[in-house]
């Protein structure tokens, strides 16, 4: 006589989750247990770790074949969060639990050998996976319980115990859904360490920094050692605008898969800052691995991705930015499978002008010949130079601005402009599935960046005159449609686009 059950799980695709239903089969024969459906090792080896669990539960193991198939079968399966949904599995087909309900839960979490429920990674989109596919109670390990009680809507029944689950199953000890304040998570007292107080001079370079959160435009600083490059790139994140529900909800999900999101943590509520070396290689900035993780790129969605030395990176690594600048999502192909990640990143470059460092310098420091300054500005190639919004001049500070006592404007003075600005463009593009200026397609460039005759006329005479790329042209856009937001116009004037040219200055860079 054959014994069936099917129980809910759940598998990930990048960071969207996808149904697994776990089908369990328990019939005569010579004892065997055998999982099927495009499992990796850590599935395979979830038979030692199920049958020890059971066991030391104090629930008796089937001494019979079983047969364990993870449907669709041909959706690879990776990891150990299988574990608990085999194991309720088999004692619903031995008739352990009650199984009147089995279709309402999801099971989720890995068994240790004494039947204790561990944590795992990418908890969250697949309890979002769950509640889209209208399964109503999911079970996870206690200690991804924060995570999981993001999602409204559906109860979370945290465990640390398989015998709590065969409990809660029976009737015998109810286990209360837990529940989190989600509107207190997004709320931040913690003051930052930075702030823009600090940076004594450099009015370009802050108005610079300001319009590129406004918008979340990428931007490039070009200034020698010592002028303060990494010092404002490190203040950039005290100015961004707060994050939303809908993106905090993103990037947690991509920390989840990560394995990056820390303890007893719920929501990733502060934007992230990824300063990777540059000896980092494009696998690493860009993501992939033998199991496809994200890379630095989608570590830094919706935040700030720093690349201080940019031109010291290699080509491959910085040249693989392209695709992600441009779309806002990296495809990552390999020859099992193929994941897309988000990689809404603002970039943010800093780069010396020549080897040396002191080529925009008025003093006579640089000793490097033009051929030299060529060749290390050659290192930023133009295509990725026409993805970066804003280029910037920084020059060092005399010894009088630096001692100066007059004081600097801080960053929630600052960050209150560019909240202000932010809540423009999220009212225009409601809807859009759009947060910022630096989203616009082709489309809504047309239609939100129209320009008068002689505002046209003054794009025009930059564009044939800096030799621009059409790229370039929709960049300036942008970027003056960010401006306008700033200054609360309806639409964009000649002195918006003027300042948007300006950051345009190194486009084509002449030695």
């Amino acid at each position: 006589m054959s014994m069936v059950s099917k129980i809910n799980s759940c598998a990930l695709t990048g960071i969207n989750g996808r149904i697994v239903e776990v089908e369990t089969d328990i019939s005569n024969g010579i004892p065997a247990f055998d999982i099927v459906g495009l499992g990796d090792t850590a599935v395979r080896e979830s038979r030692e770790r199920v049958r020890a669990a059971i066991k030391n539960s104090g629930e008796e193991f089937p001494v019979r074949r079983i047969t364990i198939n993870l449907a669709p079968a041909n959706l690879r399966k990776e990891g150990s969060v299988y574990d608990v949904s085999i194991a309720i599995g088999i004692l619903s087909a031995k008739g352990a639990v009650n199984d009147n309900e089995l279709n309402s839960y999801m099971f989720l979490g890995e068994l240790s050998l004494d039947g204790e429920v561990k944590p795992v990674t990418g908890i969250l989109p697949m309890v979002s996976c769950a509640y889209e596919n209208g399964i109503k109670n999911i079970f996870v390990p206690e200690a991804n319980a924060d995570e999981a009680a993001v999602i409204k809507g559906i109860n979370i029944l945290p465990v640390k115990t398989l015998m709590s689950i065969i409990e809660h199953l029976n009737g015998k000890k109810t286990i209360v859904p837990y529940m989190i304040d989600i509107d207190s998570l997004l709320i931040s007292n913690a003051r930052a360490s930075a702030d823009f107080s600090d940076v004594k001079g450099q009015a370009s370079a802050k108005r610079a920094m300001e319009v590129a959160a406004c918008g979340a435009h990428n931007l490039l600083m070009i200034g020698s050692p010592g002028s303060g490059k990494t010092m404002l790139a490190k203040r950039l994140p005290t100015i961004l605008p707060n994050m939303t529900f809908e993106e905090a909800i993103e990037v947690t999900k991509i920390y989840s898969v990560s394995g990056l999101l820390p303890q007893k943590a719920s929501l990733i509520t502060a934007r992230p800052f990824r300063s990777p070396h540059h000896t980092i290689s494009d696998v690493s900035l860009a993501g992939g691995g033998k199991h496809i993780k994200p890379g630095e790129v989608s570590l830094a969605h919706y935040g700030v991705l720093f690349l201080d030395e940019f031109p010291e990176f290699g080509k491959a690594a910085a040249e693989v930015l392209r695709q992600p600048l441009e779309d806002g999502e990296i495809c990552i192909s390999r020859a099992n499978s193929s994941v897309v990640y988000p990689a809404k990143a603002t970039l943010i470059c800093a780069a010396n002008p020549c080897k040396c460092g002191f080529y925009l310098e008025p003093s006579d420091k640089c000793k490097c010949t033009p051929r030299m300054v060529r060749q290390y500005l050659g290192k930023l190639s133009q295509p990725l130079l026409d993805r970066i919004d804003i280029h910037t001049e920084i020059h060092s500070l005399g010894y009088d601005e630096l001692a100066a006592r007059e004081s600097e404007e801080s960053s929630a003075d600052i960050r209150e402009r560019v909240n202000k600005a932010r809540r423009v463009q999220l009212e225009r593009y409601r809807g859009m599935g759009i947060y910022s200026n630096s989203e616009l397609s082709a489309s809504l460039i047309k239609k939100y960046c129209e320009l008068d005759r002689y505002t046209s006329a003054l794009l025009k005479r930059a564009f044939e005159k800096l030799g621009l790329s059409a790229r370039a042209h929709d960049r300036i856009l942008k970027v003056a449609r960010t401006i306008a937001d700033m200054e609360k116009s309806e639409g964009i004037k000649s002195d918006h686009i003027a300042e948007a040219i300006q950051y345009r200055s190194l486009d084509r860079i002449r030695v």
